[in-house]
């Protein structure tokens, strides 16, 4: 095998914008993220859920009456 052909691995202790540190591995010596499993909407169920049935309803409604002048 040829020597010095892979990057050299760090144990490093992440860090993100909200605060929170995490124990990993890296090619880097120090990562500074900006968002992290703690602070991410969709792991701490804060994410918004848009209401599409309305869009729906006026797609629909819009549809029926394109096809009824037709």
């Amino acid at each position: 095998m040829k020597q010095n052909k892979h990057p050299q691995l760090y144990d490093i202790t992440a860090r993100c914008a909200c605060g929170n540190a995490f124990e990993t591995t890296s090619t880097s010596p120090e990562l500074h993220v900006t968002i992290c499993s703690h602070c991410h909407p969709f792991y701490t169920g804060a994410q918004k859920f848009l209401d599409t049935a309305g869009r729906i309803e006026k797609f629909n409604k819009r549809f029926k009456k394109g096809a009824a002048k037709a």
